[in-house]
């Protein structure tokens, strides 16, 4: 998520959190941000670094998820020459490397129980020994933590030491996912989009269609906002008519009537699904007294039921109808139903 993402938002919601943040950046007490993915952990955790006293210091960041079981130590605390195979010289962990600074540990909650008793010493005792040696080497760093998993049910199972959740949450930090920041999916997909449609250097920003703004505001939104700018700037680039409101949305990437089947593997056992087949109300025969109004009426409805099916997907309906988009787009216009949803 790009730095210029970080404080776009008028919910209460968001206000709430940024301000709470504010507040404990001074204080130099760990603190531990709780979220969903997307929702800008790195953020807040960069925020109460530079409003601390520390932000001429560094601010390391290290993703515990990101590194196998056998290299977190390492990787913390530093280690020397010949401590075990590959360690050909010795190296400072980043609880040196942030030393007088900041440590961001994002993902804690996949933290093995052997880091978390050693991280537990480094911050109580403000010292940390290198994988290899005996000396202790003092410290000054202050910890922010991230996590998108429930740490006290973590420490009820005892998966996660509670000791170590007790010294981390001096003050916790819970972000709020997209779906429940009411205003800010608005703001952010415009600005979003008049980005995407800037670096493609369109001569105007022609907005979102009224129907495409409820899909936006409707969705769930499980990648937040991350996710949100991946779906608003692939619609603006992939929008042909500039002179006309952005009218279809992608959700899912993946999704395609030629995806290879089992590439999932929740979906290895499944048969091929077969066309959606749109499913209407038999017209009543006796009462036609026009063949090409009967018609138009008719195809008019098909229309309608499948594009509610599909939530004015337009290339789901086109999928599901046999027909191509341009001939989707043809009979849209044909019925004035994009108007209609306007």
């Amino acid at each position: 998520m790009e730095r210029d993402t970080q404080f776009i938002g008028q919910s209460g919601a968001f206000l709430d959190a940024v301000e709470r943040a504010s507040r404990a950046a001074p204080m130099l007490r760990p603190v531990l941000v709780v979220g969903e993915r997307g929702t800008g952990k790195e953020l807040i955790a960069e925020r109460l670094h530079r409003l601390s006293n520390r932000w001429e210091e560094p601010l390391v960041i290290m993703n515990c998820a990101a590194l196998p079981e056998t290299l977190i130590e390492a990787e913390l605390f530093g280690h020397e020459a010949g401590a075990f195979t590959g360690a050909t010289r010795s190296r400072e962990g980043r609880f040196e490397e942030a030393d007088k600074g900041t440590l961001f540990l994002d993902e804690l909650g996949t933290l093995s129980m052997g880091a978390q008793e050693r991280l537990l010493r480094a911050v109580e005792y403000g010292e940390v020994t290198r994988i290899g040696s005996s000396r202790p080497t003092r410290v000054d760093v202050r910890i922010v933590a991230a996590t998108n998993e429930d740490l006290p049910k973590l420490a009820d199972q005892g998966r996660f030491r509670a000791d170590l959740l007790d010294r981390l949450s001096f003050e916790v930090i819970t972000l709020p996912p997209l779906r429940a920041r009411e205003g800010d999916i608005v703001v952010l997909a415009e600005f979003f989009a008049r980005r995407m449609a800037a670096e493609l250097h369109w001569d105007n920003w022609p907005g979102f269609a009224p129907h495409v703004m409820q899909q936006l505001e409707d969705y769930a939104w499980p990648g937040n906002v991350r996710e949100l700018r991946n779906v608003v700037e692939r619609a603006v680039y992939r929008w042909d008519d500039w002179d006309e409101p952005i009218g279809h949305v992608q959700f899912d990437p993946f999704d395609s009537p030629w995806k290879p089947l089992g590439e999932r593997k929740d979906e290895a056992h499944r048969e091929a699904a077969p066309r959606a087949r749109v499913v209407s109300a038999k017209p009543r025969y006796d009462d036609i007294d026009d063949l090409r109004n009967a018609v138009d009426s008719h195809e008019r409805a098909i229309l309608e039921h499948a594009l509610g099916k599909n939530r004015w997907n337009q290339r789901k309906t086109a999928e599901a109808l046999g027909l191509s988009y341009d001939q989707l787009r043809h009979c849209i216009k044909k019925h004035g139903l994009a108007e209609k949803q306007d």
